[in-house]
């Protein structure tokens, strides 16, 4: 009953931890927007996501020591970063536009804040199928 549960809420989970993801990503940018050489970098979401949900189904090897396998972030595996096109590169060759930035860090907010939104909807309507909030005919 409980893996029927968890499936129901795993498309929402994968884009949550994207989500978080890219604002490390994008943290990482702005923190170094000052570094000289620095190139901003991103990835797609939408094929991180995809990628992601293809991999559903596939089972994954079991790790007994840390450091047999490289681990990646919970999100980030297999998401490959892209560098950015300079708009309009700086003398110290560092790539990251602020502008550009503040205005993907807006966005992937906001698809974070429509992420919770439609989980927290969800988590509604299995509350309310337990609770038996109808009338029962």
């Amino acid at each position: 009953m409980l893996d029927k549960i968890a499936h129901y809420f795993d498309f929402q989970q994968r884009a949550l931890n994207l989500q978080a993801y890219r604002a490390e990503v994008i943290g990482s940018n702005v923190a170094n927007a000052e570094t000289p050489y620095y190139k901003a970098v991103d990835f797609d979401f939408k094929a991180a996501l995809l990628a992601q949900t293809e991999q559903q189904g596939r089972l994954s090897l079991a790790v007994t020591d840390p450091r047999h396998i490289a681990s990646a972030p919970e999100g980030s595996a297999a998401v490959p970063l892209q560098y950015r096109s300079a708009v309009q590169p700086s003398l110290d060759g560092n790539t990251v536009d602020m502008d550009v930035e503040r205005g993907a860090f807006a966005d992937n907010a906001l698809q974070y804040q429509t992420t919770l939104a439609f989980l927290n909807k969800r988590i509604g309507g299995l509350n309310a199928a337990i609770q038996g909030n109808g009338s029962g005919g």
